[in-house]
C-alpha cells in the first residue's frame, strides 16, 4: 500500500463514517462504541456523541474523530497527488489538517450544537431538601415565601409550613415536600436539632 492509498482510505472511511453518523442523528439517536462494538440508540430526545450534560462534548468523539480521518486523508491524497513535497511533509501537513477539521467540528459541537439546557438533570430541579431563607413570614396555616437557590438562580416560591407552625421573615427553612406549585417548609435548626 502506498502513502497515496493511505491517505484515500483514510479520507473514505472517515467522511463514510461522518456521513452515516449525521444521518443516525437526523433520525433521533446516536452511536456510541461498546468495547470494540459500535451501538445505535434511539431515542426521542437529542444527544451528542461523546457528551456529558455537565460538562458539554468531549473533543475525543466520534465525530471529531471522523473529521480527522476525512480531512487528514483528503489532505494528504490532495498534496501526494498535485505537490512535489517530500513525504515527511505531507504527512506533518495532513495531520495539522486533520486536526484543524477536528478542531472546527468540536468548536462547532460545543459553541453551537450543545446546550446547557439541553441534557437537564431532574435531580438538579427536584426542590426537595433544598435550603431557603423565608421573605414573607409564614403564619399559622397560612402562605408566605421563601428565596432559594436552584441550578445557580435565585427562585422565590410560596411556601407553607409542614408543620402548620408559624416561620418568622429571615428564618432558614428547608423544602421537605413541593404541591400544586407550594414549597412545604420546616426550620433548618429545628430538624439538625432532631437528628442530632
Amino acid at each position: 500500500m502506498t502513502w497515496s492509498d493511505l491517505y484515500l482510505a483514510c479520507f473514505l472511511f472517515g467522511f463514510a463514517l461522518s456521513l452515516v453518523s449525521w444521518a443516525i442523528g437526523l433520525m433521533g439517536g446516536h452511536l456510541h462504541f461498546d468495547g470494540s462494538h459500535p451501538h445505535v440508540h434511539m431515542s426521542p430526545h437529542h444527544h451528542h456523541a461523546g457528551g456529558d450534560a455537565s460538562f458539554g462534548p468531549s473533543p475525543f468523539s466520534f465525530s471529531t474523530v471522523t473529521a480527522f480521518l476525512a480531512w487528514f486523508g483528503g489532505a494528504g491524497s490532495l498534496l501526494t497527488h498535485y505537490a512535489a513535497i517530500w513525504p515527511l511533509a505531507v504527512l506533518m501537513s495532513a495531520a495539522t489538517t486533520g486536526y484543524l477539521g477536528a478542531a472546527i467540528v468540536f468548536w462547532f459541537m460545543s459553541r453551537v450544537l450543545w446546550s446547557t439546557r439541553e441534557n437537564l438533570d431532574p435531580g438538579d430541579y427536584d426542590l426537595v431538601g433544598m435550603l431557603g431563607t423565608v421573605t414573607s413570614p409564614i403564619a399559622a396555616g397560612g402562605t408566605g415565601e421563601i428565596l432559594f437557590l436552584q441550578a445557580g438562580v435565585r427562585r422565590v416560591a410560596g411556601a407553607r409550613s409542614d408543620n402548620g407552625a408559624p416561620i418568622d421573615r429571615d428564618i432558614e427553612v428547608v423544602i421537605t415536600r413541593y404541591e400544586d406549585g407550594l414549597a412545604y417548609v420546616r426550620v433548618w435548626d429545628e430538624l439538625a436539632a432532631e437528628h442530632n
